[in-house]
């Protein structure tokens, strides 16, 4: 078997920003609903392709706070959808060990979400291999408010503080490393309430592909430009450094 060129290159946090499902339905005369449906396998793509691209963390935004703003019938079908996904895609999971989690609110889902969310929760906790995050109900500023009334009073308002508060305020018993690479698709370029402290450093990519045409190539072009990057973390990188000892010292 021809080994992976990421081989070496593991732990990596992805996040997704699906974008896109709506106008690739409209542009072939499709209910948006099945865009919707279309989208699910592109999620099951991306799970599948996640372990040999090195990606450890993948975090996919599955519904936003504000998306109760669409019509009620789209997100009645939205949430029949997330369920069936949840249930028929646990086990398949669990296989592969992929630990699933969902982040966000839970007290605005209905009842058989809940519980499909729960059954996978459940299965598939001894997983390790992926861990899969799916927002649902999920607004980064709410969450950031939550995790700054949980740490009022206490003191504890380092960094680590409150990465920890604020992974408690969407649902995770511990910690997520900060998001590596964060992808968005459909051509759109901006972050939408998403992860925004957990996307303090991370790289940008954007792609026209509207979601539910994404696959595992175009995952892996956009992890393989986010290995060409140089991170700095705001420092000044290596070789920099080194000319400017040179040209301090006179050599």
């Amino acid at each position: 078997m021809k080994q992976s060129p990421f081989v070496d290159r593991t732990n990596l946090h992805v996040a997704v920003i699906m974008d896109g499902n709506g106008r690739w339905a409209a542009q072939r005369g499709l209910p948006r609903l099945m865009g919707h449906r279309a989208g699910a396998e592109a999620v099951r793509r991306t799970v599948e392709a996640a372990p040999e691209l090195g990606i450890r963390y993948l975090t996919l935004y599955a519904f936003s706070s504000d998306n109760w703003k669409r019509p009620a019938p789209e997100v009645n079908g939205l949430m029949r959808l997330l369920s069936s996904y949840m249930r028929s895609e646990a086990a398949n999971c669990y296989r592969n060990g992929v630990q699933v989690r969902v982040i966000g609110r839970r007290d605005r889902l209905q009842p058989q979400v809940l519980e499909a969310v729960r059954a996978a929760e459940i299965l598939t906790r001894p997983c390790n291999r992926v861990f899969l995050r799916l927002a649902l109900d999920y607004s980064s500023r709410d969450a950031i408010i939550a995790a700054a009334q949980r740490l009022a009073g206490t003191g504890d308002f380092s960094r680590e503080g409150f990465s920890r508060a604020l992974g408690q305020s969407i649902g995770l018993d511990g910690t997520t490393p900060d998001v590596d690479l964060l992808v968005r698709t459909s051509g759109e370029q901006r972050l939408s309430d998403f992860l925004l402290w957990e996307c303090g450093y991370a790289e940008l990519y954007f792609t026209p592909l509207l979601w539910p045409d994404f696959n595992a190539a175009e995952l892996e072009r956009a992890v393989r430009e986010f290995h060409s990057r140089n991170r700095r973390f705001g420092a000044v990188a290596a070789p920099a450094i080194v000319s400017e000892h040179l040209l301090a010292s006179g050599d």
